[in-house]
């Protein structure tokens, strides 16, 4: 069967001919490609997805696991099924669609799949004789990496479908559509797919938003399935993300986050992108290297495109992640210095503090080199806050080795850190190289000490934050009490504080105002905990202005509360928790 119609586009354009499994109505790409094949592809501009029909063909329900680029690909995905007639549904019984937009990374972020897989297939099951009930597909990594394996898991799933796939979604629900009609795959890579002509369906309500600027990864980290479920790096072109970002900030959007596998590896070779390049020097990166192969030169790097995305808007806060050690250049850090709405909240994911275990895992660096750079970010960026990735229990972690990732956990004393045991992934080279051969137990009992490590640097900083002023983006009302609002700082703090009436202004005699979501308040911190502040609102303000009293958006020094802030605290703290303490630390058995 050959592929027609408007899906011949962008992946499609690599997938080969599709046969038809000759009992199960299975449709499988027979040419077997690889990474490898798309080295040498030629590169295409995607078209134009065409304006929603007036018709609906059915209604779509997806949930979403893993990173925030999955977040940002499921609203891709929404956009795609809009333009062919597919609606919104607000709950799995009320959908003809059901997606589960998935991760691989690791072990239990599938054992989470396979539950939901068994819910739906029960539900489906229980549907009424005359009803097939929902469509349920499979998308993203864990799609990419088990294939045709979930078609053969006792019917759980009708759809597979890769992450550069997701334009052929209306085909592929069409061929599996009504009861017994059989399942459908495609899982083909692309060299050139990045959705950019894709304009996101984003949930209402919300002041930030994500934008994918890449997808890929090239670094080929001995324990990492990235690079064979997402493929090499391609990035998108620098017009195409600046046009999105001048739309978001129309629209009202207060921060976006610029979304990569590999983030600050960012390089746009199109024509129009080298007409548009600025002046940066040359990246440094001394003490590191690319385990792959080394980047082709002449290309916007990140740093350019960081620039012209802060200069859009000064309103609009500007995020990025994820990104690795080796590309965080002078360049990128003068950026960040030097734009006021480039938030100083940096993710620098070391993995281990071991530099033997960081030659396994073939990650570029050393320990020294790591521990420079952190030297080195804290001296260009003072203030800022800096979260990690750590995997305890690697190939031949000894308990020195370990020590040595509690010495670094201690010395950097992260705001945030992604614990995780290691598990063995198929198709990576420490799966095929490397012996797993810590004991799960004492893998957990390693994870155990470095949370706890972690734990005691969060009250040391904690500590620090109790009489500082920040900047936050109000988000909205907390989850435990309406009479508490709850925002982001610069430097990604939770911040709490009571809903009540602020002067509009940071200079004397502003008027009294209400906060509401999208406003920058200015706060002052009466308590702190590990992963929220408990604050005063002092005003309604604009990043703008903000900056202009106050010379940038870090938090200020520390000041003596007010007897009506210590009242404040006191009634704060007497209210206990009332917001988790998200965002500082994520620990994980695998």
């Amino acid at each position: 069967m050959s592929v027609t119609g408007p899906c011949q586009r962008g992946v499609l354009r690599h997938l080969g001919p599709l046969r038809q499994a000759s009992t199960a109505s299975r449709w499988l790409p027979e040419d077997g490609l690889t990474l490898q094949d798309f080295a040498s592809q030629p590169r295409h501009p995607a078209a134009q997805l065409g304006d929603a029909p007036a018709s609906t063909r059915g209604s779509v329900f997806m949930e979403t696991y893993g990173c925030q680029m999955n977040s940002a690909d499921s609203e891709v995905v929404h956009s795609i099924l809009a333009s062919a007639g597919y609606s919104r549904a607000d709950s799995p019984a009320a959908a003809s669609v059901v997606l589960l937009n998935t991760c691989a990374i690791r072990d239990n972020a599938e054992a989470k799949v396979w539950q939901r897989l068994g819910y739906y297939s029960n539900l489906k099951r229980a549907a009424p004789r005359a009803s097939p009930g929902p469509v349920v597909g499979v998308l993203g990594c864990m799609a990419e990496r088990l294939k045709h394996r979930l078609l053969e898991s006792e019917r759980l799933v009708d759809i597979v479908a890769g992450p550069d796939a997701y334009r052929d979604l209306p085909r592929l629900i069409d061929l599996v559509s009504g009861r017994g009609a059989g399942t459908a795959i495609n899982v083909q890579l692309s060299a050139d797919e990045t959705y950019a002509d894709v304009a996101p369906l984003r949930a209402g309500g919300s002041h930030s938003a994500y934008l994918s600027i890449m997808r890929g990864c090239n670094n080929m980290c001995a324990f990492c399935i990235v690079p064979y479920v997402r493929g090499r790096e391609r990035s998108r072109p620098l017009a195409s993300i600046l046009e999105e970002v001048h739309r978001l900030s129309d629209s009202g959007f207060k921060e976006v986050t610029l979304l990569g596998q590999n983030v600050n590896s960012y390089a746009d070779f199109s024509a129009a992108g080298e007409a548009a390049r600025a002046t940066f020097g040359a990246p440094d990166e001394e003490g590191f290297r690319s385990v792959y192969r080394p980047r082709r030169a002449g290309a916007v790097s990140f740093a350019e495109l960081l620039d012209r995305v802060a200069e859009i808007d000064p309103e609009l806060r500007v995020r990025f992640t994820s990104p690795h050690p080796k590309d965080f250049s002078d360049a990128v850090l003068r950026v960040i210095a030097d734009r006021p709405n480039v938030c100083t909240q940096l993710h620098m994911p070391a993995q281990s503090g071991s530099s033997a275990v960081l030659a396994a895992m073939r990650r570029g660096y050393t320990r020294e080199a790591y521990d420079a750079l952190v030297d080195r970010v804290r001296a260009a960026l003072p203030g800022v806050a800096l979260s990690t990735d750590m995997i305890s229990g690697f190939c031949g972690e000894t308990p020195a080795d370990h020590a040595a990732s509690l010495d670094l956990m201690v010395r950097h004393a992260f705001d945030a850190a992604f614990t995780f045991a290691y598990s063995d992934r198929e198709r990576t080279h420490a799966a095929r190289h490397l012996a797993d051969d810590v004991a799960p137990a004492e893998k957990l009992r390693r994870l155990g000490e470095l949370v706890a490590a972690h734990r005691a640097g969060l009250h040391r900083r904690a500590a620090e934050e109790r009489g500082r002023t920040h900047l936050v983006l109000v988000e909205g009302a907390s989850r435990r009490s309406p009479a508490v609002l709850t925002g982001r700082t610069d430097t990604f703090k939770r911040a709490l504080f009571a809903d009540v009436a602020v002067p509009g202004g940071l200079a004397p005699g502003s008027r009294p105002v209400r906060l509401a979501p999208g406003d920058y308040a200015a706060v002052r911190v009466v308590a702190a905990t590990g992963g929220a502040l408990r604050a005063v609102a002092l005003a309604r303000t604009t990043l703008t202005e903000f900056v202009a009293v106050h010379g940038s958006a870090l938090p200020l020094a520390r000041a003596e509360l007010t007897p009506a802030e210590l009242a404040a605290a006191a009634e704060l703290l007497a209210a206990g928790r009332s917001e988790e303490e998200s965002g500082t630390l994520q620990a994980s058995a695998g």
